[in-house]
């Protein structure tokens, strides 16, 4: 049975009010703001992000009100620095306070990669010289058994749901992706339910022409949403470049509430899908954004 549904639709059944999110998995690249957006204007409250360096899209959801608490390791926008929702609700609780469980980009990968592992937790020497053990109070400090030296305990991060935005899949939910790839199997392998966007849907047939591509197990992708432009203002890879432009404009329009608002509107509250969205950016500004210099991998000889 193919899996395909709109973003709404998939939204609406495997994002509920207090579900744990991840999202941004692969840190710049792949991030699934048309996701993001619709989650925005389905008015979802209580939710727990995760992710490693999450970039606006974080600081989007924090401003819109949808967000309870944070297990990442930085929220802000990337080229810009500041994340102004984000600091807002921590230093200010607008629109109103958040908890945040604070990682490494290391650690939130090591959490990740415990939940799929079905263990309860991985030890890590990484983080013990720093401040981080004290920011986050799921860490556990503990004694190795075979020598004695400290060790920190990292605790598994299962996710309710996982966003996943992908260059290519099939109605079934099996994904090809390339480029920077982050902890996006980890998250897959860890989540109870995955969400997958694609640029573009194929058929079975060139999934499993490159089956060292597929990012993970179709049998945990409960909907494949078809969303060209998906991703955008950030990087797919092979489809279009990052909008740097978009990234300076958000930073310096939401340094105000009054001016997230504003910017809420006219990016998200108004726009009722992507299609919208992308008539709004208008096909020059897309053409600017698509590939310069194409290049392809070389051929690959699966016979035996």
């Amino acid at each position: 049975m193919s899996k395909l549904m709109t973003m709404r639709e998939a939204i609406a059944r495997y994002v509920p009010d207090g579900a744990s999110v991840a999202l941004g998995l692969a840190l710049e690249p792949f991030i699934p703001f048309a996701a993001g957006h619709e989650i925005i204007r389905q008015r979802r409250r209580d939710l727990t992000l995760i992710g490693p360096i999450s970039d606006i899209l974080f600081d989007q959801l924090i401003g819109a009100g949808c967000v309870e608490k944070v297990e990442a390791a930085w929220v802000g926008n990337v080229s810009e620095g500041l994340g102004h929702c984000y600091r807002r609700a921590v230093e200010k609780g607008i629109p109103h306070p958040i908890v945040v469980e604070e990682h490494s980009n290391f650690s939130i990968g090591l959490a990740l990669l415990a939940a799929s592992l079905g263990a309860p937790y991985i030890p890590t020497r990484s983080l013990l010289g720093s401040s981080l053990p004290q920011q986050n109070p799921t860490f556990r400090q503990e004694q190795s058994p075979l020598d004695g030296t400290p060790l920190l305990l990292v605790p598994a991060l299962k996710p309710d749901v996982a966003i996943i935005h992908v260059q290519r899949c099939d109605e079934d939910g099996n994904a090809h992706v390339w480029g920077s790839l982050g902890i996006t199997e980890e998250a897959m392998l860890a989540a109870r339910e995955v969400l997958i966007v694609a640029e573009e849907i194929v058929s079975r047939e060139i999934i499993l022409s490159d089956p060292n591509r597929v990012v993970g197990p179709s049998f945990k992708v409960r909907s494949v949403v078809h969303e060209p432009w998906g991703a955008h203002p950030s990087i797919v890879q092979g489809y279009y470049n990052r909008d740097h432009a978009a990234f300076h404009d958000y930073h310096v329009r939401t340094r105000s509430l009054e001016g997230f608002q504003s910017w809420l509107e006219e990016w998200v509250l108004n726009v009722p899908d992507r299609r919208v969205y992308s008539e709004k950016l208008g096909e020059e500004h897309l053409h600017s954004l698509g590939v310069k210099e194409h290049r392809y991998a070389a051929s690959v000889d699966y016979g035996y």
